[in-house]
């Protein structure tokens, strides 16, 4: 579900990015209270594994559409809603600048819709709703799938209106949102499940991390370094090999997309957008996940629309290499910005 900058006006871009801002400085301003030396280890590595488990697309049968985990609500779940909002914009950021998924316009919009809804609508109010009377298997199950279904529900829906609001009329209202929603509804049963399994191994590993995110504490005595180990190697492995057998399918967006105006990508206009596209052409090293061929292509028979599955490439696998880095990186470096922020407000305070 990441939007490409077409699909988006310059005055709702621009106006998403300071609603994306103003989210991420509340953010950074609640969670100095629960920020502790051992959240920025575990923000770097939820941030690689999710920019990892999103290079995997998997088939919607019956439809011709595939769809990849967004992972706002793992993040929120084992972070709390500002960390996981926060690791969020991390793997959206450097998705967007060094890969080229999403544009840097609409960069505003995607954060929203893949990070808000699920961290600070779905989950404080329909996940913890579900696990109030306390966790089990089961419990982690159920609520898993329904709020991974209503916070893409609810992402799907702001994509759909800010094609509208951007008055793009190669895809009308109506059309459009009839088919984004049901598509995306079986993503998020799909989505669901997998949170469900990511969350029940946390679980099962260490309760107090999931515990600790729910009531909004720092980590403190916890130990992580088993959780954090185990995730990183996960990340790694998907990134450098599952990565290979991602479904070339249209994603949902793209599906809706083909299925409402006859193509997945509407053509950038002069101005602002072709500026952003050739400025995001020269920063992105691995395009599509790949390395650049003659022109600035991907690499042939590689990611999106490739014709041999499993797509073997070296190039995927950097990208998912060097991706999760960079976003472990990022992610730590923003949480250890805000462990600073807080120590020094402490001093001052004192």
């Amino acid at each position: 579900m990441h939007m490409a900058d077409a699909l988006i006006s310059p005055i709702v871009g621009g106006t998403m990015w300071v609603a994306t801002a103003g989210v991420a400085a509340y953010s950074i301003k609640k969670i100095q209270t629960e920020m502790d030396e051992k959240k920025v280890p575990l923000m770097g590595v939820m941030g690689a594994f999710i920019f990892a488990s999103q290079m995997i697309n998997f088939s919607i049968p019956g439809t011709g559409s595939s769809g990849h985990i967004g992972g706002g609500l793992i993040l929120a779940i084992l972070l709390g809603p500002y960390a996981g909002f926060l690791t969020m914009a991390s793997v959206l950021t450097i998705q967007a600048l060094f890969f080229a998924d999403g544009g840097l316009l609409a960069l505003g919009s995607n954060v929203f819709n893949m990070g808000f809804f699920t961290c600070f609508v779905a989950y404080p109010l329909i996940y913890k709703t579900f696990t109030k009377k306390g966790y089990s298997t089961r419990r982690i199950l159920i609520a898993s799938v329904f709020t991974a279904i209503i916070g893409l529900q609810l992402g799907a829906f702001g994509v759909v209106l800010e094609t509208l609001f951007s008055g793009k009329t190669e895809l009308p209202f109506g059309t459009f949102l009839l088919l984004m929603q049901p598509i995306h509804l079986a993503i998020g049963a799909v989505e669901g499940l997998v949170t469900a399994a990511v969350v029940a191994y946390i679980w099962n590993s260490r309760p107090e991390i999931i515990e600790k995110a729910a009531s909004g504490e720092a980590l403190g005595n916890v130990a992580i370094k088993k959780v954090v180990g185990g995730l990183v190697i996960v990340a790694m492995i998907t990134g450098a090999g599952l990565s290979w057998f991602a479904s070339s399918d249209p994603d949902g967006l793209e599906w809706a997309m083909i299925n409402t105006a006859g193509t997945a990508e509407l053509e950038a206009p002069e101005g602002l957008h072709q500026t952003l596209l050739h400025l995001q052409s020269k920063i992105a090293f691995l395009p599509d996940y790949s390395f650049k061929a003659s022109g600035n292509e991907p690499e042939p028979g590689v990611g999106e629309g490739g014709d041999a599955w499993p797509a073997i490439s070296g190039g995927t696998s950097a990208a998912g290499l060097v991706g999760g880095g960079m976003t472990l990186l990022l992610a730590a470096f923003m949480g250890f910005g805000i462990s600073m922020l807080k120590k020094r407000k402490s001093k001052v305070s004192i």
